[in-house]
């Protein structure tokens, strides 16, 4: 079993449905509403728990019904929660999740207590870092807060895995110097790198250009095309398995905890891992909401059994 510890945002998801965006100035009905769980970092906890690592989190909630609803959720799907840590100066994060009827979706982000995870917050945590087998981050939190959790897991020889989402031009080379595996969609490895992702020729590309970055190792996922992944100068595409697509909101977070689950430390086995998150992620999608449609690792081996 790995040991998994992600440090990142809890956000509380509101889903407004519609059949399609509004036009400026134009309105129209909601077809359904309703709350879940989110944030990438306790999505990609809850997908790795659930998936059968023994997961711990570090983040931040507020002192208000919000943080209690995002502890349970963690607690429920089995990830230690003792690293979370609370704020009376700011609310629990919050995201408002706008989705079609093709389930293309916008989101907007309140980031509250997320924005208040500190250096010293991660230090506390020390220990969980040392023991684990990979620590997780992504770009919900603070940068300097991430720095110095991949310092501590480097200093322990943990690997370390960046989600660098949301996308941003401006990565700390720092950080990319302590990113052991860095796991970007298409739309972020533009951002990054400044090629646009098209082929697997781009990808090739795309992938090279973030191992010029400092990051040896690299996985682009590309929605419901699959994923490509480069360890070293070998390289890959795993295709995505074909759905029907309810809500892919989580799809992405789906797919790094579950892959963090199974990834061996020597990451020799990393198109093996990536096909079993691409089939997590391929569950995911067909429920609606993010922490909702995250799988058991017993629904994934289903599925890979059908």
């Amino acid at each position: 079993m790995n040991k998994v510890t992600v440090l990142g945002s809890l956000n509380v998801d509101t889903i407004l449905r519609f059949k399609r965006f509004p036009k400026p100035g134009e309105t129209l009905p909601l077809t359904g509403k309703s709350v879940a769980g989110g944030g990438k970092g306790a999505n990609q906890a809850i997908s790795a728990a659930r998936a059968g690592a023994q997961t711990t989190f570090i983040g931040k909630v507020g002192t208000d019904q919000e943080g209690d609803f995002m502890l349970r959720q963690l607690t429920d799907s089995g990830v230690d929660d003792q690293y979370v840590q609370h704020s009376d100066t700011a609310n629990t994060g919050a995201a408002f999740i706008l989705l079609d009827s093709s389930s293309e979706n916008r989101i907007l982000i309140d980031g509250g207590t997320n924005q208040q995870v500190t250096p010293e917050d991660v230090e506390q945590a020390q220990t969980a870092i040392a023991a684990s087998d990979f620590l997780i981050a992504q770009f919900e939190t603070p940068v300097a807060a991430t720095v110095r959790g991949f310092e501590l897991a480097h200093a322990a020889q943990r690997q370390t895995i960046l989600n660098p989402a949301p996308a941003t031009k401006t990565v700390p080379a720092e950080l990319l110097a302590l990113t052991d595996l860095i796991v970007p969609n298409e739309t972020e490895t533009e951002t990054l790198t400044g090629i646009h992702i098209t082929d697997e020729y781009s990808m090739i590309k795309g992938a090279q250009k973030l191992q010029s970055l400092g990051v040896a190792n690299v996985i682009i996922t590309v929605g419901s095309k699959g994923a490509f992944w480069m360890r070293g100068t070998e390289h890959g595409f795993v295709p995505a398995y074909k759905v029907h697509a309810v809500d892919t909101t989580a799809a992405g977070d789906t797919f790094i905890g579950a892959l963090s689950s199974v990834l061996k430390t020597d990451l020799s086995n990393l198109d093996a891992a990536v096909r079993f998150a691409n089939r997590a992620s391929s569950l995911a999608v067909q429920k609606l909401g993010a922490q909702p449609s995250i799988p058991t690792r017993e629904e994934i081996d289903e599925a890979g059994r059908a």
